[in-house]
């Protein structure tokens, strides 16, 4: 009875919803274009459409090195996604999401990265008012051209993009905050070839994300492309080889048990929530979407005074703050320009009087890198791995008009100052130490920095060591080999560790990590 009333409401919805969008009404030549494209894919009729194949979705900011081509990638196998036009709603299957990388950058790390099957089943319903969701049906090319022919603002014109010929309509969505363009290229087939719109990735600010058709085929006598390729930013964010589509075949839009549908809710302005993206959007109808660091308010700031004019930052993901001679340096501009600025202020309480000269990286990664903006509109000089060469002065000068931050709105923006590290790199002044090192064979990310203070006997590291619940009381019987390569790269240097404050900070934040947890998480005794 559950699922029969389930079932009704969401026909019911869907009645309403269809209605209200007859309401707009776009003009004349973008209905004799956007006709003119159904039927040369054969999709005035198409009703459902179910797409099967295999490929990879990903998650936002953590590849292996910011100059991949990809986020960090996920095997989708035995991948289906049942589209129903009219309900504006669809159900996701996989057989397995597993690693995609022979490396498992971003991830959580295991003796054996191999894939592992996790089967989905998810149903998603798309709204205005959920932009990631309706983005999702938008960047198809029925649901494009669809959209099209409901908005009143929409229009059309013939465009060349590298020589080649298009005919492109554009319109806008809400994005929770204000109005996202999107664009379509039909090209002289008559198929859309690409659906773009503009969103915020913090760091990097105004980024296009994008869903791009190719090597279209016939599947009874529906035209649809067999290879679809999404972007956010520059590397791709989602990939699929369509094996198989299936037209006007039912759709069962009952949510799983115990789980129910995607949809609705207030939507988003793209700014996504932790730096990592999430598998979801266009094709694929995953959970998620736009990734970067969200804007919300940061937890309350607290500090812990770690000796000798050193001290940590909790109240979030940890920062630390080392006072100079002449200077402040801070250890990791993490999660967002708000907790960024939380961090400034404290440091300027701990040290007053001096000015922050130096902003810490440990790597790349959105989470641990959202926040070094603040930093940059300060004058402090990024401190990173010389893995990550060019790629913060890249990033700094991109426009942020889709949300503008405090650097973006300087009347005279300052210049970008990125120091690299190799190997190694101390760094002195006044009665303090700080040593950089490269994290050598680090399976996280390829350019990642441990920072150590001699003088505390402190190791400070990111998603290298995130500590384990419980705590371990014995060797571990088959360790992460995160922490068995951290181990290694702490013996190797000969370093005197009392104690490890991870980024990702445990619970409670100023919990002491002894060195002898790292060696039990390691599988190794404790002493």
């Amino acid at each position: 009875m559950y699922k029969k009333w389930i079932a009704v409401a969401l026909v019911c919805a869907a009645a309403v919803f269809v209605t209200a969008r007859l309401r707009a009404d776009a003009p004349a030549d973008v209905k004799a274009a956007v006709d003119k494209s159904l039927k040369a894919m054969g999709a005035e009729n198409v009703k459902t459409l179910t797409i099967s194949g295999d490929g990879f979705d990903t998650s936002v900011g953590q590849s292996c090195n910011p100059h991949d081509a990809y986020w960090r990638q996920f095997a989708d196998k035995g991948y289906t996604r049942a589209i129903d036009f009219d309900a504006r709603g669809w159900r996701l299957s996989r057989m397995s999401r597993g690693e995609g990388n022979a490396k498992s950058c971003g991830g959580a790390g295991t003796t054996n990265p191999a894939p592992t099957t996790t089967p989905a089943d998810t149903v998603t319903m798309a709204t205005p008012t959920g932009f990631n969701n309706y983005m999702e049906y938008v960047f198809l090319p029925e649901g494009f051209l669809k959209v099209a022919l409901e908005k009143s603002d929409a229009t059309v014109k013939p465009e060349t993009v590298k020589g080649k010929k298009y005919t492109v309509i554009s319109f806008s969505v809400d994005n929770g905050t204000a109005k996202a363009p999107v664009k379509g290229y039909i090209n002289d087939m008559g198929y859309v070839e690409k659906v773009q719109t503009m969103i915020n990735i913090d760091p990097i600010g105004d980024s296009i994300w994008d869903a791009e058709y190719s090597n279209w085929k016939d599947f009874g006598g529906v035209k649809f492309p067999t290879h679809i390729v999404q972007h956010q930013y520059e590397p791709i964010f989602f990939e699929l080889n369509v094996t198989d589509v299936k037209v006007n075949q039912p759709v069962d839009l009952t949510p799983p048990a115990g789980r129910g549908g995607r949809g609705g809710g207030k939507g988003g302005d793209g700014k996504g929530g932790d730096g990592k993206g999430g598998p979801g959007a266009a094709a694929k109808g995953g959970p998620g979407g736009p990734g970067g660091g969200g804007r919300g308010a940061p937890p309350a700031v607290t500090d812990e005074d770690l000796g000798n004019g050193a001290w940590l930052i909790t109240g979030g993901y940890g920062s630390v703050v080392v006072n100079f001679k002449d200077y402040i340096v801070v250890v990791e501009g993490p999660s967002n320009e708000a907790r960024a600025d939380a961090i400034i202020a404290e440091a300027k309480k701990l040290v007053p009087g001096k000015p922050i000269k130096y902003i810490i990286n440990t790597h790349a990664h959105f989470d641990h890198s959202a926040g070094l903006r603040p930093f940059v509109a300060e004058g402090a000089t990024i401190v990173t791995s010389q893995g990550n060469k060019g790629y913060f002065e890249h990033i700094m000068q991109n426009p942020h008009t889709v949300a503008p931050d405090k650097l973006w709105m300087m009347t005279q923006h300052p210049k970008v100052k990125v120091e690299y590290v190799g190997e190694a790199k101390k760094m002195t002044g006044g009665e303090n130490e700080i040593d950089l090192y490269h994290v050598d064979g680090s399976m996280h990310n390829d350019a990642m920095l441990m920072v150590y203070l001699p003088k505390q006997k402190v190791l400070i590291e990111a998603d290298e060591f995130n500590v384990l619940n419980p705590i371990p009381t014995a060797p571990v019987a088959a360790p992460n080999q995160y922490q068995v390569n951290l181990l290694a790269n702490i013996d190797r240097l000969k370093l005197d560790v009392d104690r490890i404050i991870p980024i990702h900070l445990p619970n409670p934040q100023d919990r002491k990590v002894p060195l002898s947890e790292l060696k039990l998480a390691a599988g190794k005794p404790a002493s």
